[in-house]
């Protein structure tokens, strides 16, 4: 975006932003900060002191203002001006975009696509690696549903989109779309959130669909093996790139529903959904305002199990002592999910099953 896109986006926090609060009653990024009108005011009057870097880019406060603004972009134009200069600090952020890096390299990356192939599979970074059984199950039952899937290991680029580098973001993942149309492909399938919100905004003429809404337009939904047998309660956390896609959410609460569960819902779910505490990677650099997310969180979850369909969520939410349920894990074995004994992996074995499911692709033919 062009300076004078980022003026126009200030001026109309500046002019727009009525200083009511909304946005900054659960944010402490804001809370610290000031309110967007007022920090848009001393940025264009270049007195600014805000760090772009402290905010998780949620968008909390677009999906609360009465005003219809938008914040969150803002921030993240402030982002990608700090990441332009030559003396930006990268080294906070260099384990996640050496991870970025590793999942779009010739290394862990692969795809597979049966001749004629319109659709692929997108299973990401972190679920392949966190929960390889889990994805195995799922593509299985995707592929019942779509004859001729394909699938595609590699990394939407998200960390580098967030952390500003939007050049580096705009090549990396520019290949990554035209080598998918240059093969014939039109359709995305994905069961990440942050690779469904990359894919919407900058797929251009590849659509981008969610696994769990196809497997929830089954009619009726098709349980696997090991359907509870007694109710039991959770509660869901809606991941924060997802909080406008109403349907999707939905979706996903009817294949819950359809597993036998009860649902109650948390205080801030749906469009006005919490960040887990990991967005925007604020954590390497401010640990305290990413726990202030996990703490709201956990408040609200008041001792349910936390079920969720995205893999960091489920990760970050589980260290800071959260009882979560991946989605893909409920669908694979309801039972063991529900238990908390549906095996994840951490640290360096993820790495080890991204290249085991990698080989399993180009040797195999299957996952």
């Amino acid at each position: 975006m062009t300076l004078p896109n980022r003026k126009k986006s200030a001026l109309a926090l500046v002019s727009g932003c009525t200083r009511c609060g909304a946005c900054a009653t659960r944010c402490a990024f804001l809370q610290e900060y000031g309110l967007p009108g007022e920090i848009a005011a001393t940025w264009s009057a270049g007195q600014s002191k805000v760090d772009p870097f402290a905010c998780s880019l949620c968008d909390l406060c677009a999906a609360v203002c009465p005003e219809k603004l938008e914040p969150g972009e803002f921030f993240l134009e402030l982002r990608r001006r700090a990441a332009a200069d030559p003396d930006f600090d990268s080294r906070p952020y260099r384990p996640l975009l050496s991870y970025e890096r590793l999942g779009a390299s010739p290394l862990f990356a692969g795809r597979s696509l049966p001749a004629g192939c319109k659709t692929v599979f997108f299973p990401g970074c972190t679920l392949p690696g966190s929960r390889p059984q889990s994805t195995r199950q799922l593509y299985n039952r995707l592929r019942e549903l779509v004859p001729g899937l394909g699938l595609v290991l590699n990394c939407c680029h998200k960390p580098s989109h967030d952390l500003g580098l939007q050049s580096y973001f705009t090549k990396r993942f520019g290949d990554l779309q035209q080598a998918l149309l240059k093969e014939g492909v039109r359709e995305i399938v994905v069961a990440c959130p942050n690779c469904y919100k990359v894919f919407l905004r900058y797929g251009g003429k590849l659509r981008v669909k969610s696994a769990w809404e196809l497997l929830a337009d089954q009619s009726p939904p098709k349980s696997l093996p090991s359907r509870v047998t007694s109710t039991s309660k959770v509660t869901i956390h809606d991941p924060c790139p997802l909080r406008h896609s109403s349907e999707l959410q939905q979706a996903v609460r009817r294949l819950v529903a359809s597993h036998g569960l009860e649902v109650k819902e948390m205080k801030s779910a749906g469009r006005r959904t919490l960040c887990c505490g990991e967005g925007g990677a604020v954590g390497r650099v401010r640990p305290e305002l990413a726990a202030h997310w996990g703490k709201l969180r956990r408040e609200q979850a008041d001792g349910l199990p936390v079920l969720t369909y995205c893999a960091g969520c489920a990760g970050f939410l589980h260290r800071i002592g959260l009882s979560t349920i991946h989605l893909a894990d409920l669908l694979a074995d309801p039972v063991s999910a529900l238990k908390g004994k549906s095996p994840v992996s951490t640290g360096l074995k993820t790495y080890l099953n991204r290249l085991l499911c990698k080989f399993s692709l180009l040797c195999r033919h299957r996952l």
